[in-house]
C-alpha cells in the first residue's frame, strides 16, 4: 500500500498536486457554505486560515500545471510553508478552544482591524484570538473546525514534503 502510494507520487506528481488543489478548493467551498447557509461567521483565526488555504490551492494547481522539476520544487517547498503556516494557525486556534480565555470578549473582525489600526498593531491581535476564536460552533467525530483544519494543513504538508523529499531524489 505505502510502496504504490509513493510509486502514484512519483509516477504522477501533476495528479497529485491537482487533487491537493481540489481538496483545498473543496474545503473553502464548505467554509463559505457553513458561513452562508448555517450562518456560522467566520473568526480572525478562521480567515487566516481561509488565506493559507487559498495560497496552498494556487501553488498546488499552478505546481501542478508546470512539467519542469525546479518549478515543481519551488512550488512544493512554498506549498510546505504555507501548509505549516497554516497549521500553526489551526493549532494556536484549537489551543484557545480547548483552554479559554478567563475573559472572553468579542473581539473585532479582521476587517475592522485592518481598518482601525497599522498592519503592526492587527497581525499581533489576530494571533491574539478573542472569544468567537475560542467558541465551538460546529463540530464533525468530535472534533472542530479548527481541528480538522490542523488535520488538513498537516497531511498537506506531509505530503509536500514527502514530495519534495522524493523529487530531489530523482534524476532529472
Amino acid at each position: 500500500m505505502l510502496q504504490s502510494l509513493l510509486a502514484l507520487l512519483d509516477l504522477a506528481p501533476r495528479r497529485v498536486l491537482a487533487l491537493v488543489c481540489g481538496g483545498c478548493l473543496a474545503m473553502l467551498a464548505f467554509g463559505l457554505y457553513l458561513q452562508h447557509s448555517v450562518g456560522l461567521n467566520p473568526c480572525p483565526m478562521c480567515i487566516v486560515q481561509r488565506y493559507a488555504l487559498i495560497f496552498v490551492a494556487v501553488v498546488a494547481g499552478l505546481t501542478g500545471a508546470t512539467g519542469k522539476k525546479s518549478l515543481q520544487l519551488s512550488g512544493l517547498t512554498l506549498m510546505l510553508l504555507g501548509s505549516g503556516f497554516g497549521s500553526f494557525v489551526a493549532a494556536r486556534q484549537t489551543w484557545l478552544q480547548w483552554y479559554p480565555p478567563q475573559i472572553a470578549t468579542c473581539g473585532r473582525d479582521f476587517y475592522g482591524m485592518i481598518e482601525d489600526f497599522p498592519i503592526s498593531r492587527s497581525i499581533p491581535m489576530i494571533f491574539k484570538g478573542s472569544g468567537d476564536c475560542a467558541a465551538v460552533d460546529w463540530t464533525f467525530l468530535g472534533g472542530s473546525i479548527a481541528n480538522w483544519s490542523f488535520v488538513c494543513f498537516t497531511l498537506i504538508g506531509l505530503l509536500a514534503l514527502t514530495m519534495l523529499w522524493r523529487r530531489t531524489k530523482l534524476p532529472c
